[in-house]
């Protein structure tokens, strides 16, 4: 009887055919015999039954699984919803779909289900087993030996090795390290070769003390009633009584009187015996007997009665009494110590074609890279249990509108050094909050070697960064923030790996075709790394069980996939794009990394119905928010990088006066058709620490080149960066808005350079590789532009600015530079003009009634003249036609005349009908 198991229940069945107790469990992969006495021996099968015939299927019928597999699929159902032709890009994309589909069957055929492939974290790496024992697998094709090695074993590369011939090492590359526990001096081997410990957890507070013999008569006295178990306990007895009948004493002693026998047929001898045995006294003994079908081939045959079989099937398995036996943490402790302790330094030994290398594990979940630059090592995970972190709180509803709140760990303290997750929790997360964001996104927190780039050379995928703390210490931080109503956003770097042999990937069992592409496909142009080889199974199940483990493992909400040209393209998306479709389907697209992507987000969406996925793409490659059985590549966002290089080059090579308004609407509005799929942002990370400037770096710092007029460079600076947050915030049509740490109230301060990483050019200095959060505690700059960023935030929570539908820009005038658009019943009007204001401006809307300002970037609260009192403004309408719309308002947009004394406006009307 097969037990069937889903990824969150346990099941358990007792065996037939087996006097074993099985536990199937799908979060360890684990199957656990458990001897007992409980028996089940005897094979039961019905009177003339006919053996089941399997149909064959008909070729022309098409299977209803196959046939609902198909319904509603179109690979080209985005192109045709569109009103897009373009041959050679839908021949494409019926091609990827066919590939996509082959890739699943074949990928089936190694796996009992298909989304076990992002599960292989619960096999792959170092695992606890309950029996005794620590589990090692790694995948290492090219290697010719294996062993793991560390100060658990004096680093002896012979002690504990893979075993060729007991399953150490199979034709897929895969090798198996069984670390036995050492059993203490003095204590005995366990009665039972099964014998279960509760290594992790505390709840039985260790041996119960009773005899294991007396437990298990209690088990089966509980089980089974009075002389009900008589056949179980001898198997042999059904048969020996048949013996008995044809050999017996009295039974035929020649073939002559064995032929004279007569041949009844079972069923007759059958119901005679039932009418000899009429008057017996009832009994517990099950109703089995024996009969003769007359068949040559049938030597004896069993009957039993229906009523006790439905009986002994609804028998509940005595799992109290196997619980009863297992030994807790603390008898296991007494009498073993681990093969590998809690914080042991261990990595993995190849022998290989070009001699012996060690390698920290690909599956390390906690690795220390090593401060002299020589080989890392992985660190074993496994506090005790009045240790390990417990989580408090569960994940909070996905929001209809995103607004996330960028952040590095690292640089998120104000002094001089690297700062912790602890730190974080602490100081930075409540700032979050209280700023307005309902999500945050994590760069950099991934393992990587070279603390300069930022996080994005990964070296080990499935360990936190131990320069930020332990494990642990990043779920506090992810469960801190779930508490204060925060999605924790992870931005995942799967398109490309760092070159680093010592603690990455590269060379990993010293082939170059190991998890990476060979030749020159295998690095990336510009950045010295190593490209993935998304078409082989086994890099695909890395890739996709790391997506897995980050939600599994630590509750994260969400991806963001860093730089998907990197993959797509061959040429690494460093090449000149038209928007000619062919250019996404040539001879350059790497068909394997777009399947990974599909595979990703198919995958992701069906074991974690609730999560969030975001493209980063500089190339707007079609179809990315497209669902997969439409043609497209199924994220839920994708990232309007061009809004970010339109501000930069406003800000540094137009004047104020020459901006054009048509060039920011249409930049900020994006594809329309994918609109409400858009995250926007004005800068995040890349203007302040990937070798830019923030914006608030460009425009307050011509105030320290200039011996005059500094106050107002200033103050127009201040303006400038209102403005741009408040139209990028609620123009462009999209429900998702990101800010990068400390942009939201315009750090650094005038007097400092960009954030600079500690490297050899500056001495490896920490002194710009942080966050000045004491600016807000001075009235001044830095709390105006916070005041107005957590105003802007609270109007999209409170007045839903983003998650409504999208915006009707109605009136846009380049020479007055001003904008104006509704959204719901927000109208939005914007001065963009440097030196010109409007006393009364005539904005046409279409509902008549009363408009209340609820938010003026001219306001004194925000570094303004405050000019406008917006608690007594109230704007009633006036029946004129303009920008065709019926009614109009007449507002004032203030703007302060002069070269150097130029000011920029804003206002936020709500509607009120009458």
């Amino acid at each position: 009887m097969a037990s069937v198991v889903s990824s969150t229940k346990i099941s358990f069945s007792i065996c037939p055919s087996e006097p074993s107790l099985h536990f199937l469990s799908h979060s360890n992969f684990q199957s656990i015999n458990f001897r007992t006495k409980i028996r089940l021996t005897v094979k039961c099968t019905a009177t003339n039954q006919p053996s089941q015939q399997h149909s064959k299927k008909d070729p022309k019928k098409k299977d209803k699984n196959e046939e609902g597999d198909e319904k509603g699929v179109n690979p080209v159902g985005f192109l045709t919803r569109l009103g897009i032709t373009h041959k050679q890009f839908a021949v494409f994309l019926r091609e990827r779909h066919k590939a996509f589909k082959d890739l699943k069957e074949e990928i089936f055929k190694r796996q009992f289900m298909v989304k076990d492939i992002a599960y292989g974290f619960e096999l792959l790496g170092l695992h606890r087993h309950p029996e005794h024992r620590m589990d090692f697998m790694d995948w290492a094709p090219g290697a010719r030996y294996c062993s793991l090695v560390g100060d658990f074993n004096d680093w002896s590369p012979t002690e504990n090795s893979a075993r060729e011939g007991l399953l150490g090492h199979d034709d897929y590359g895969y090798w198996f390290v069984v670390l036995e526990d050492k059993l203490r001096e003095g204590e005995e081997p366990d009665e039972l070769y099964f014998q279960q410990y509760n290594y992790m957890e505390d709840y039985d507070k260790g041996d119960s003390g009773v005899d294991i013999e007396e437990i298990f008569q209690k088990a089966n006295d509980d089980y089974w009633e009075p002389g009900e178990d008589e056949y179980m306990k001898n198997r042999f007895k059904v048969p020996a009584k048949l013996y008995e009948q044809l050999f017996g004493p009295n039974g035929p002693q020649t073939l002559e009187e064995l032929e004279e026998t007569p041949l009844e047929d079972g069923q007759t001898r059958y119901e005679k015996w039932k009418e000899q045995h009429k008057d017996d006294p009832p009994s517990n003994l099950p109703s089995m007997h024996v009969i003769d079908q007359g068949k040559e081939y049938d030597i004896f045959n069993v009957v039993s009665d229906p009523a006790w079989l439905e009986k002994i099937r609804s028998k509940e398995p005595p799992l109290p009494y196997w619980l009863e036996i297992r030994k807790g943490r603390k008898a296991w402790l007494k009498k073993y110590s681990p093969a590998v302790p809690h914080g042991s330094k261990y990595r993995v030994y190849f022998n290989t074609p070009s001699g012996p290398l060690e390698r920290v594990p690909a599956w390390a979940t906690y690795v220390q890279p090593d401060p002299d630059g020589k080989q890392a090592y992985a660190i074993h995970w496994e506090p005790p249990p009045e240790c390990a972190y417990k989580w408090k709180y569960t994940s909070p509803k996905v929001s209809k509108s995103l607004r996330i709140y960028e952040c590095h760990v690292g640089i998120s303290g104000s002094e001089p050094k690297i700062a912790s997750f602890s730190d974080f929790t602490e100081k930075v997360l409540p700032h979050i909050k209280e700023a307005g964001y309902n999500a945050i996104q994590l760069i950099g927190v991934v393992e990587h070697k070279d603390y300069y780039t930022v996080g994005y050379r990964v070296t080990n995928f499935f360990a936190v960064s131990s320069r930020y703390g332990t494990p642990d210490d990043f779920k506090r931080l992810v469960d801190e923030a779930h508490g204060l109503g925060l999605l924790v956003f992870l931005e995942i770097v799967h398109s490309y790996a760092a070159a680093d042999e010592m603690v990455g990937l590269s060379l990993f069992d010293g082939s170059n075709d190991c998890y990476f592409q060979t030749g020159k496909r295998g690095h990336h142009k510009f950045w010295g790394t190593r490209m993935f080889k998304y078409g082989d199974q086994e890099v695909l199940q890395f890739l996709l069980s790391n997506l897995n483990w980050w939600v599994v493992e630590y509750q994260i909400d969400g991806f963001q996939f860093h730089s998907l040209s990197s993959m797509i393209y061959t040429h690494n998306g460093f090449a000149s794009f038209t928007g000619d479709l062919e250019e996404y389907c040539n001879q350059y697209v790497d068909k394997d990394a777009l399947q990974y992507l599909m595979f990703a987000n198919e995958l992701l969406h069906a074991i974690h119905p609730n999560i969030i996925t975001i493209a980063e793409d500089a190339t707007s490659y079609p179809g990315l928010c497209e669902p997969i059985s439409q043609g497209g590549l199924g994220f839920d966002y994708y990232v309007n990088l061009s809004v970010s290089e339109m501000w930069l080059s406003l800000l540094q090579t137009v004047p104020g006066h020459e901006w054009s308004m048509s060039k920011i609407v249409s930049t900020l509005m994006g594809n329309k058709h994918y609109a409400d799929k858009m995250l926007v942002y004005a800068e995040n990370h890349n203007q302040s620490i990937s070798g830019g400037q923030s914006f608030a770096e460009i425009l307050f710092g011509e105030a320290n080149k200039q011996s005059s007029g500094s106050e107002a460079v200033v103050l127009r600076g201040l303006a400038v960066l209102k403005m741009m947050r408040l139209i990028t915030f609620t123009l462009s049509g999209g429900h998702a808005y990101l800010n990068f740490m400390g942009n939201e109230f315009g750090h650094p301060k005038a007097s400092l350079c960009l954030v600079e990483f500690p490297m050899q050019s500056n001495n490896f200095s920490y002194s710009l590789a942080n966050r000045q959060w004491d600016l807000l505690a001075n009235v001044g700059l830095h709390q105006h532009l916070f005041s107005f960023d957590k105003d802007l935030m609270s109007l999209g929570e409170n007045q839903k600015a983003i998650s409504r539908g999208l915006p009707n820009v109605h009136h846009l005038d380049d020479t007055t530079m001003v904008i104006a658009y509704i959204r719901g019943p927000l109208l939005f009007v914007l001065n963009f003009h440097p030196t010109d204001s409007y006393p009364t401006y005539n904005v046409g809307v279409e509902e008549a009634g009363e408009y209340q300002i609820i938010l003026n970037t001219d306001d004194e609260k925000y570094g303004g003249e405050g000019l406008i009192d917006a608690g007594k403004y109230l704007q009633r309408t006036v029946v004129r036609r303009v920008d065709g719309c019926r009614y109009c308002l007449q507002l004032q947009l203030p703007s302060r005349s002069g070269l150097d004394d130029e000011k920029l406006s804003a206002v936020i009307l709500q509607f009120w009908p009458d």
